[in-house]
């Protein structure tokens, strides 16, 4: 690494950290506009490093400016329907346009981008430049802070003005739309918290009681849900999640496949699916096709992380 690579490399990472510092830091309302700059401040350095380790120059003909953050994406990812290509554009897109439209409100739904992106980079910055981001910073700063009230589009209307209401409904339709037509953790990471009544309270997170004499009155409330939106992985989507978890935070898993390398794949998956039975839970039969939640990566993450030799564990109980 030249001493121009390393430089970009170490501002790139101050600039990461800088970005998730200010997003996670919940007296600071300008931190959707400030974790936008932030984080294209560290993808463009980062990337620019990445062209010159590979001989390309990052400056434009006349020898003056370096190319725009645009271009140098396009370099590295070719591929347009690349998802996480897809990703970066959208948050240069916010970037652009954040000193006029973004509002306290967009935070819900650039949310599961930034988390996508959070993890991608710290893929990205090891893969090009062999760089740990964990070693700069602790895991947990790398799972963001969010709020998850959403307003309706009357809400909307009522709140802001004419102008601001309706590019915020026209950016919000485009990302739902660009959601439904890829399903990569690449491009977002569904955040939800999801409260359900189970009579099993080993499983649960939390426990309530039922008492008439209570003063604050409560009811079950029941809302149906399109399984389409929830249940929207398919199981190759699932095991890049996974791996993509792994990498980024730096989580140990002790299973060495067949090419003598340690990663997650459909072997595992099914063991440890198998085992715990998680798609009886957070998966969806759609005719012959079954569908996989958000979650169901997410519980797999977990259960590896507490125990890196999960598959080892199954295969001794399973003889």
């Amino acid at each position: 690494m030249t001493d121009l690579t390393k430089q970009l490399v170490d501002k790139s990472i101050e600039a990461f950290i800088m970005g998730l510092e200010i997003y996670n830091k919940p007296t600071i309302k300008y931190r959707i506009e400030g974790f936008s700059f932030f984080i294209c401040n560290a993808w463009e350095l980062m990337l620019k490093a990445e062209l010159l380790n590979r001989g390309e120059t990052i400056y434009y003909p006349n020898g003056d400016t370096t190319i725009s953050l645009s271009e140098t994406v396009s370099k590295i990812y070719t591929d347009v329907n690349q998802p996480l290509r897809k990703n970066i554009e959208e948050i240069i897109a916010l970037r652009n346009t954040a000193t006029h439209f973004i509002t306290e409100d967009d935070e819900v739904m650039y949310a599961p981008f930034f988390q996508s992106n959070v993890l991608s980079f710290s893929e990205q910055v090891e893969r090009f430049h062999n760089i740990k981001i964990i070693n700069h910073i602790p895991q947990n700063f790398l799972t963001l802070s969010v709020s998850f009230h959403q307003l309706t589009d009357e809400e909307i209307k009522r709140k802001y003005s004419s102008e601001t209401a309706k590019n915020f409904i026209y950016r919000r339709n485009n990302l739902e739309e660009l959601k439904n037509t890829t399903s990569s953790n690449d491009l977002y990471i569904p955040l939800r918290i999801e409260l359900y009544q189970t009579k099993q309270p080993e499983t649960s997170d939390l426990s309530f009681a039922v008492d008439n004499q209570a003063e604050d009155k409560m009811g079950i409330v029941k809302v149906e849900i399109d399984p389409k939106n929830k249940y929207n992985l398919t199981r190759k989507n699932v095991i890049a999640g996974v791996n993509k978890q792994l990498k980024a935070k730096n989580i140990l898993f002790h299973y060495t496949a067949a090419d003598g390398k340690s990663y997650f794949n459909s072997y595992t998956l099914n063991l440890i699916d198998n085992y715990y039975n998680l798609s009886g839970k957070l998966a969806y039969q759609f005719g012959h096709s079954k569908r996989y939640s958000q979650q169901f990566v997410d519980e797999i993450v977990v259960i590896i992380q507490g125990n890196p030799d999960v598959i080892k564990h199954i295969k001794n109980k399973k003889r």
